[in-house]
């Protein structure tokens, strides 16, 4: 797989011209604009400085150079430094305002209209402009003013309630759920409100929060709550509809099952060689076999115990059964299926010590579209697009001079 490395604006994709103000930081906001970049828009991110991006300072114990975090997320962007405290800093991001088609922001809500700079300031200047704001709670509503971070929202949510082993608290998902899933609605909005105004000329504001995304997540759980009044909690592995349908432990590690219909429950009663429990009562129906998920766990455990992952991967994917192993990220990182598929790429961040990436997991035409390239230093292209942007050399100098803009990274 060919791919060349990208270190300016001009990169192959849907997105190719459209320009971005990411105004955002840590994880919410940047992944809509990395995922924006690696289809092709140009991405600017705009930092206060000297500190920038807080993601910049969250490192490892042994972290050296940039944030290995923060290059994950902004490799291939550009960085200018603006304080937008001063008048003229301002003034120089209205100004570039005027010439993008995007601005993207994750402050708290009402921070921009404090600073003179939010959408109805903005709409002035660019009357086309898409403004996107990711906040914690929404715009609306007692705890619009909140601030937000993943771990809150994910507890508000019900998130953590229904996550972790069957019979005891409930546990945070490994992931950034609220986080990561509010930067691809933000992305989507975004291109939603794109097509409108390439259909009517009409820009306008996108509004997404951290705790949209997760209550998007409780899709069959507000089922079984709005239908049954039932109230969720952790299952381990397991499916709250579907059985078998969860992980099991094999002799030496362990496989995920996905008895999703009754023809696959048959074809794993028969791969176990138990095709009896096919006409077992508590077994017969999807429904029986949710009531009896416990019974039935423990028998497919005592079979399942006696092989290896290997052995019975072959098996059950041999009599059409999904079926996978469960691995660790490594294992998961360094898979043939992972590599072919462009989701781990080559590129090299010497400041970063990193030499691969997460590739973008949208493909055009067959083909993967990551931009490559490294993340930026604080500041690191602040002349470069004040220039592009049509300001003289005279004009980047008074403004450095004036500590509104980041002159050297």
């Amino acid at each position: 797989m060919q791919q060349a490395p990208v270190d300016s604006p001009q990169h192959e994709g849907p997105l190719s011209g459209l320009r971005v103000l990411e105004l955002s930081q840590i994880m919410a906001g940047p992944v809509g604009g990395l995922l924006l970049s690696d289809m092709g828009a140009d991405v600017i991110k705009v930092e206060r400085f000297p500190g920038g991006d807080d993601a910049r300072g969250y490192r490892r114990p042994g972290d050296s150079g940039l944030s290995p975090a923060f290059v994950m997320l902004n490799r291939g962007k550009r960085s200018i430094g603006i304080d937008l405290r001063k008048t003229e800093g301002r003034e120089a991001l209205l100004r570039m305002v005027a010439q993008v088609d995007v601005v993207t922001e994750n402050f708290r809500v009402g921070t921009m209209e404090k600073l003179g700079l939010g959408f109805d300031e903005l709409v002035k200047v660019n009357p086309a402009l898409i403004y996107c704001s990711v906040s914690g709670y929404g715009r609306v509503g007692p705890m619009a003013m909140q601030g937000g971070f993943d771990l809150i929202l994910q507890a508000f949510s019900g998130l953590i309630s229904v996550t972790g082993e069957e019979g005891r608290a409930g546990v945070k998902p490994g992931i950034s759920v609220a986080d990561v899933n509010a930067g691809i609605l933000s992305a989507l909005g975004i291109l939603a409100a794109y097509i409108r105004r390439l259909k009517t000329g009409v820009g306008g504001r996108v509004d997404t929060s951290l705790l949209q995304a997760c209550m998007q997540q409780t899709y069959w759980f507000a089922a079984a709550y709005f239908s049954k009044g039932v109230v969720a909690q952790p299952m381990g592995t397991a499916h709250p509809l579907i059985a078998p349908y969860q992980t099991y432990p094999c002799s030496d590690g362990a496989i995920a099952i996905g008895g999703g219909n009754q023809a696959n429950w048959e074809r794993i009663a028969e791969c176990l060689e138990h095709p009896e429990w096919i006409a077992e009562p508590r077994f017969e129906t999807g429904a029986a076999r949710l009531q009896n998920r416990k019974e039935l766990e423990v028998l497919m455990n005592n079979v399942l115990a006696d092989h290896t992952v290997e052995h019975w991967i072959n098996e059950l994917s041999r009599a059409g059964v999904p079926v996978g192993p469960v691995q660790n990220v490594a294992q998961a990182l360094e898979h043939e299926q992972t590599q072919a598929m462009g989701m781990v790429v080559d590129n090299h961040d010497d400041r970063a010590g990193v030499h691969r990436a997460i590739g973008c997991p949208i493909h055009f035409d067959d083909r993967p579209t990551t931009r490559l390239g490294v993340a930026p230093l604080v500041g690191e292209h602040t002349v470069e697009v004040l220039n592009e942007f049509g300001f003289s050399s005279h004009e980047v100098a008074q403004l450095g001079a004036a500590g509104a803009v980041c002159l050297t990274a």
